[in-house]
C-alpha cells in the first residue's frame, strides 16, 4: 500500500489569490491501524501505512507488552477497506501478562496516551538507563545534518515526522517516517530491534518535540540519548532526569540545548 496518493490541488498566488495553477499534489496517507495480539484485538492507531512490521514491534516492545524480541513470533499485515491489522502472534506468558492489563485505547496521529483508563498507566515502572554511550555533540549535529536528505516521505508531502539512530561518529541509521511522531519512534525502534541492532551505544533523534511519552519508549528499549529538533516537555525533563536520560533540544544548526543527562562529552572550547 502506497504512502502517499497523488490528487489535483489549486495553487493561489498573490494577496488576492486571483493568479491560480493547476497542480498534482501528493498527499500522505493516513489510515487505522488495528493491533491484535493472538487473536484479541488491543489497540487501533492512525498511521502511515510504511514499514508496519517494524510499527508493530516497535509499538510492543516500547509499550512493554512484549519483553524482547524473540516475543513476537509472527506479524502478519492484513488489509481491507476499513483499514491494516497487524496480527502478531506472540509468547504465552507475554499474551497472559497482556489480558491481566489489557486496556482499550483510541490512539490518535501525535496522541501517544490516548485511552489509558488510569493515571499508574501513564508513567510505567521503568529502571534507570545504564546506557553506555557517551557522544560529542558534534555527532549529533552531523546526524541531525543528514536526516533530512533520507526523509523521501516528506520530501514528497512535507506531512511527516522521522526518527533514526546515531552512533559516536555521526552516522545515521534505520530512519522511519510517519504522520505520527510516536509510531515514527516506533517504527525506527522496531527496525532495530528486527535487526539485532545495539542500539543503546548510540541516540535517537526525532524530528519533533520531545515530549513524555518519546523519552518513556526510548528508555525502554535501554537507549540514553534522546535529541529533538524541538523543545521537551516539563514532563519529559522531569521522566528524563529519573530515568537517567540525557534529553537534548533544538539540535539544529550545530546548535542544541542540553537539559538532562550526562552522556554528551562536551566539545573542548579551549
Amino acid at each position: 500500500m502506497k504512502a502517499y496518493v497523488e490528487l489535483p490541488v489549486i495553487r493561489l498566488h498573490g494577496s488576492e489569490g486571483k493568479a491560480q495553477e493547476a497542480k498534482v499534489d501528493s498527499i500522505a496517507e493516513e489510515m487505522p491501524v488495528a493491533f491484535e495480539y493472538n487473536g484479541i484485538a488491543h489497540t487501533v492507531m492512525l498511521a502511515t501505512p510504511a514499514d508496519l512490521e517494524d510499527f508493530a514491534l516497535g509499538f510492543s516492545l516500547s509499550e512493554g507488552i512484549v519483553e524482547q524480541r524473540k516475543d513476537v513470533f509472527d506479524i502478519d499485515v492484513v488489509s481491507s477497506e476499513l483499514g491494516i491489522t497487524l496480527r502478531l502472534s506472540v509468547a504465552g506468558d507475554t499474551f497472559a501478562r497482556l489480558k491481566e492489563r489489557r486496556r482499550s485505547l483510541a490512539g490518535r496521529t501525535g496522541c501517544g496516551l490516548c485511552g489509558a483508563e488510569s493515571l499508574a498507566q501513564v508513567m510505567r515502572d521503568l529502571p534507570p538507563v545504564s546506557s553506555p554511550a557517551a557522544m560529542r555533540p558534534g555527532a549529533l549535529y552531523q546526524g541531525m545534518a543528514q536526516l533530512p536528505a533520507h526523509q523521501k516521505l516528506q520530501q514528497v508531502t512535507g506531512a511527516t515526522h522521522a526518527a533514526c539512530w546515531v552512533n559516536g561518529v555521526g552516522e545515521i541509521s534505520h530512519v522511519r517516517e510517519d504522520i505520527g511522531r510516536h509510531n515514527a519512534l516506533d517504527k525506527t525502534i522496531g527496525a532495530l530491534a528486527k535487526t539485532g541492532f545495539e542500539a543503546q551505544s548510540g541516540a535517537i533523534i526525532i524530528t519533533s518535540r520531545a515530549s513524555f511519552e518519546m523519552v518513556q519508549k526510548s528508555a525502554a528499549m535501554g537507549i540514553g540519548i534522546v535529541a529533538a529538533v524541538s523543545a521537551p516537555t516539563a514532563a519529559a525533563l522531569r521522566l528524563a532526569e529519573r530515568l537517567n536520560v540525557t534529553l537534548v533540544g533544538f539540535l539544529r544548526d550545530a546548535q542544541c540545548v542540553i537539559y538532562t543527562g550526562n552522556h554528551l562529552l562536551l566539545e573542548n572550547t579551549e
